[in-house]
């Protein structure tokens, strides 16, 4: 089985959402709980980090420049030169208790993103949803009756979109309309064990199958549309929580983790880090917001 390598030894209490710039040759991800976006141009070691002012989960980059940002108090455009913030929406104005979590732009250009129950001691409300964010800012939910809303990803031809709910611990499959950003037909393809781990955030290589980070086991697993696991790879740090595709070829697998678990600090000091391993397949771009 093929292991990962620390490339980036950030620490992040929750790394998440990593985004590769194809234009600017560089990584960008967030920490939720210490809530920043950092950038990481691994071909110069140039580093920038914008912090921000409540947990965030996830972000896409703008078409137009900047960035869609989900934060704890709604959804924002985010200047990169002045670091100022734009309100856009809040989908839970309603739910206090939740916060969004992971998301992604899709193909055609619409923000996705997900919430959660984030007080509860079980953590096991499911209050959680699916929003997609349009380009004019309307928001609309998409899926209700969530624990926790993760693994977005969509085929290469865009008409497949794949999410997990990490603690339900599953992996859906939906029918995806580009042109409307309607979804339809969702079937759970795979229910991930122990030894996959739950299923956190995801990305799509260009032969169609599904990279999912198994959060509780310390691996990266490929699925086929089917939801047939093909192939693992072993992360050096107990909690990897997402991954995307970069370098000239995207076939450079970047891996962001979390250090919550204190009980494996000690064995695993690098947890939070980024991680990285060369694949066979390159990955699908990551999409950026035409709003």
């Amino acid at each position: 089985m093929k292991t990962a390598e620390l490339v980036l030894d950030t620490r992040c209490q929750i790394g998440e959402g990593p985004v590769w710039s194809e234009a600017e040759s560089a990584l960008y991800w967030v920490d939720i709980l210490a809530p920043a976006i950092h950038r990481w141009v691994p071909g110069t070691g140039d580093r920038r980090t914008w912090t921000m002012p409540a947990p965030v989960g996830a972000f896409g980059l703008r078409a137009g420049g900047g960035m869609i940002v989900a934060l704890k108090t709604g959804v924002h455009f985010l200047d990169l030169e002045t670091e100022a913030l734009t309100f856009i929406c809040n989908p839970e104005p309603d739910l206090p208790e939740n916060r969004l979590n992971d998301g992604k732009v899709s193909p055609d250009g619409r923000f996705w993103v997900g919430s959660l129950h984030d007080v509860s001691p079980d953590r096991q409300k499911p209050l959680g949803a699916l929003y997609r964010i349009d380009p004019d800012g309307s928001c609309h939910k998409m899926v209700g009756d969530l624990l926790c809303s993760n693994g977005l990803a969509w085929s290469p031809d865009g008409r497949t979109l794949y999410h997990s709910d990490s603690r339900a611990q599953y992996v859906k499959a939906y029918d995806h309309d580009p042109e409307t950003g309607a979804i339809a037909n969702g079937r759970v393809i795979a229910r991930p064990g122990e030894a996959e781990g739950r299923p956190d955030g995801a990305g799509m290589d260009m032969d169609g199958c599904y990279w999912s980070a198994g959060v509780s086991a310390g691996c990266m697993n490929r699925y086929r549309p089917d939801g047939t696991l093909v192939e693992k790879i072993t992360v050096p740090t107990p909690c990897p929580t997402m991954c995307t595709f970069g370098g000239d070829d995207r076939r450079t697998m970047y891996i962001t983790s979390h250090r919550e678990r204190r009980d494996a600090l000690a064995e695993f000091p690098t947890a939070g880090g980024i991680f990285a391993i060369r694949v066979d397949v390159p990955g699908v771009p990551d999409a950026m917001f035409a709003g």
